[in-house]
């Protein structure tokens, strides 16, 4: 019988992107600082990463001022959240057939 990968997801390949979901499935919301300092990321690998997710509707942006300083807060949507938990099943399936 053959590994079933269909719910494999390539977006989830990137290390950053499977960190930053695993942080947002942890937490309600993420700020992008907080976030930067979190997985030692730079704002330009950073940045795409999240607009990567984004685009995919995985998570939701959320812009406000906090002590007149921007403040973007990073929410996983529904979409994102089962895709994200979808990727962790394939990948136990998979480690699961190795061991087998």
């Amino acid at each position: 019988m053959g590994l079933d990968l269909s719910l494999y997801n390539k977006i989830f390949e990137n290390r950053l992107r499977l960190q930053i979901m695993s942080v947002l499935l942890a937490n309600e919301f993420y700020d992008f600082t907080s976030l930067k300092e979190l997985l030692d990321a730079t704002d330009g690998n950073l940045a795409s990463n999240l607009k990567t997710l984004e685009k995919e509707g995985y998570l939701t942006v959320e812009k406000s001022f906090v002590d007149r300083k921007p403040n973007t807060r990073y929410i996983k949507t529904e979409k994102g959240r089962k895709a994200f938990e979808d990727h962790l099943v394939a990948l136990e399936n998979l480690i699961k057939q190795q061991y087998k």
